[in-house]
């Protein structure tokens, strides 16, 4: 009704009235959404020119006579075939009579609003780019592309206010920027399992959710926290800025720049605390989730570990986790006058391949056996060519003749087998 062409001569006859008396159109539009409640019918009579000159039906006089008369001409005007709500015929007024639109605008608009009828959509909802619709006589109507121009108009600044309005209304639940749905969405999952966990930093291969609307929420936080050029929150400064605080009134340490495995086990471990304060003996091998809880308590109070962790991180010792005792000065070995063995300098080549890798790629991506990097060492002109993927497959064979420095050193650089 409020895209037909074939309503064009009601449309002009009601803004010629309202060009006469605003309040005809609004009591015309009442008499015909109420003419049904009346308990008598009207008949309308016509004289030889077409013109309304009577009515029949029951009547108590020559006024009721003229009464009927007066609203069978209302009523003829605006008699619809079938049932009409009110919100059609305020559409149809508001978009044909009151601030005329393009009947081609309108053919889209009330696409879009059958669409999401016959969808059983409320609520705000981004329609794919390739929908198509049947449209009157056209078959195929590109209603995704006709959704995507408004957004499109709108960045311009060439829509207009009153189509803007049309659009946001909650029957067509406009969506303006198509991410900002999925982020939302993406937001949702994270805070479910908050929660639920007490943490943001979940396992890579976590997912969340039930059925069908599982959530990779491990891939999805790892991908937030990645920086420089593949920033996870945006390229947009202020869009970025805006998600992070979003992020952190979820969870005020989901971004610490040590690892996600470290920060889940410090979650599970406080939640260990009893009602006293005091954290209770867990052995190694106790596991939860498929977290070693128990290793990673007693690894924290080792000294190489203790040494390298940053003064947020050593929150511990409000868990009971203390630092080591100082150990000991050891004896000096002959070798400390001859510098770092081959091994020791092999390793040290291997683990700055291994850093440039990580910066460039992020620890989400492992890195494949046949990775060659060229990385620079002091006192020598030219790069020097590290197989990094066949070091770390090496590394990997002989990890139990590492020392507590170099497991850790691989661990911030997220190896997780060290």
């Amino acid at each position: 009704m409020v895209a037909s062409a074939s309503f064009k001569p009601l449309v002009a006859v009601l803004q010629g009235l309202r060009s006469h008396d605003e309040r005809l159109v609004e009591q015309l539009a009442s008499r015909a959404l109420t003419r049904r409640k009346h308990e008598h019918t009207v008949h309308v009579q016509r004289d030889e020119d077409g013109r309304i000159v009577g009515a029949g039906g029951e009547s108590d006089g020559a006024d009721q006579e003229q009464d009927d008369a007066d609203a069978a001409a209302e009523s003829a005007l605006l008699h619809f075939s079938s049932p009409r709500d009110a919100a059609t015929i305020a559409a149809f007024l508001r978009t044909r009579v009151y601030r005329p639109e393009s009947l081609v605008w309108l053919e889209g608009y009330q696409a879009l609003i059958r669409w999401r009828k016959e969808h059983e959509i409320n609520g705000v909802y981004a329609v794919p780019y390739d929908v198509e619709v049947e449209v009157g006589v056209t078959k195929d109507f590109p209603l995704g592309r006709w959704v995507h121009q408004q957004r499109k108009a709108l960045r311009a600044g060439e829509l207009e206010d009153r189509r803007k309005t049309l659009l946001d209304a909650p029957e067509a639940g406009m969506v303006w920027e198509p991410g900002e749905e999925a982020w939302e969405a993406k937001l949702a999952a994270l805070r479910s399992y908050r929660r639920a966990t007490g943490h943001l930093a979940p396992r890579q291969d976590a997912v969340w959710g039930e059925g069908e609307a599982m959530v990779p929420v491990g891939q999805h936080v790892a991908s937030l926290r990645r920086k420089g050029a593949k920033n996870g929150l945006g390229k947009d400064p202020e869009r970025a800025a805006a998600r992070a605080a979003q992020l952190t009134e979820i969870d005020p340490d989901w971004d610490w720049p040590w690892p996600l495995d470290w920060q889940r086990h410090c979650r599970v471990v406080a939640d260990l605390v009893d009602a006293d304060g005091v954290l209770p003996y867990i052995a190694p091998g106790v596991v939860f989730d498929g977290d070693d809880v128990g290793k990673w308590r007693w690894r924290q109070q080792e000294p190489g570990t203790w040494a390298q962790l940053l003064p947020e991180q050593q929150r511990l010792t409000a868990l009971g986790i203390t630092a080591p005792a100082t150990p000991s000065p050891a004896p000096v070995a002959s070798r400390a006058t001859k510098g770092p063995s081959k091994a020791q300098q092999a390793f040290q080549r291997g683990l700055a391949a291994l850093a440039q890798w990580v910066e460039r790629e992020g620890t989400d991506r492992p890195v494949p056996r046949g990775t060659v990097e060229e990385i620079t060492v002091n006192g020598q002109a030219e790069p020097v060519i590290v197989k990094l993927g066949v070091w770390i497959s090496n590394t990997k064979t002989r990890r139990d003749k590492l020392t507590t420095e170099q497991r850790h050193a691989l661990q911030e650089l997220g190896i997780d087998w060290a």
